[in-house]
């Protein structure tokens, strides 16, 4: 597998387009494009091999499952680890002729993603400075009375911090990364002791991202139940993660209606009418 110039500069634009107010803001930018479930997908399309994007990708989520950017303070950029940390990856695992669905391959991949995403902070931290500069002159249209000009730095201008410091980045990284990772292969053998580490700490990083997310949602014992379960269907059931999904998302629809008949009595309650349970259909 290769990289060539086009494929780069298609990666570098998702990793653009993925930025905080890229393609559609940041809902369908930042938090749908550039998660690695999806960008999984989108690099697998354009290098050529679907089922690795995606597994890759799908081993890269569950790390960063729980990634918050609370105040604009981030830990690791999902939007490197996206578009170039997916690509080197499946180059990677291709070079070593690895299954991305096995646990040694789940492992380079994790760590691949995790290398990326702290150099991608960087990158982060580039753009929210560089974007200073925009903001800056919008106070001074504002000053002036320039309304006009506020969607020229809104829209416009910022786009010049996100070429620099995420399409530029990812177009030079994936399509120089090809050379990179044949050195790799060359001076570290499988069964050498840093790949043997790199393939532990690889397997250790998903457990990592699944503690975060039972530390944000977990606050009483009984919600654990849901993740065992989870955890049962996996390993008794062989689901996979996108199976698995599903049936969650199904008992999520049904946690919804049920809240949602709850709520509708108490407000029925507190009008004091009638609330007739036999008219609700869940």
């Amino acid at each position: 597998m290769t990289i060539n110039w086009i494929q780069a500069a298609l990666l570098g634009l998702f990793a653009c387009l993925s930025s905080m107010p890229g393609l559609g803001g940041t809902s369908f930018g930042n938090y749908t494009l550039g998660r690695p479930l999806v960008a999984g997908l989108v690099c697998g399309i354009i290098l050529g091999d679907i089922q690795s994007g995606i597994l890759v990708g799908a081993a890269m989520q569950v790390v960063y499952i729980a990634l918050v950017t609370p105040g604009g303070t981030v830990s690791a950029d999902v939007r490197a680890v996206s578009y170039i940390g997916i690509p080197l990856a499946m180059l990677a695992l291709n070079s070593y002729g690895l299954n991305p669905a096995s646990a040694k391959g789940i492992g380079m991949a994790t760590s691949f993603g995790t290398m990326v995403g702290t150099l991608g902070t960087v990158l982060f931290y580039g753009t929210a400075t560089i974007n200073l500069v925009w903001q800056h002159m919008g106070w001074s249209a504002v000053e002036k009375g320039d309304f006009k000009k506020l969607y020229i730095v809104n829209k416009f201008l910022p786009w010049i911090s996100h070429i620099v410091c995420s399409f530029v980045p990812a177009l030079v990284m994936c399509k120089l990364g090809v050379p990179v990772v044949n050195a790799i292969k060359a001076n570290l053998p499988m069964d050498g002791l840093a790949m043997k580490t790199l393939f532990t700490v690889g397997s250790l990083l998903p457990c990592v991202g699944i503690a975060i997310l039972l530390k944000q949602v977990v606050e009483k014992a009984l919600d654990f139940i849901p993740f065992f379960f989870g955890f049962t269907l996996a390993a008794g059931m062989g689901l996979n993660l996108v199976s698995a999904a599903v049936v969650a998302a199904m008992f999520a629809i049904l946690n919804y209606e049920l809240k949602m008949v709850g709520i509708k009595a108490k407000k029925a309650a507190a009008a004091g009418g009638d609330f007739d349970d036999d008219e609700e259909e869940i």
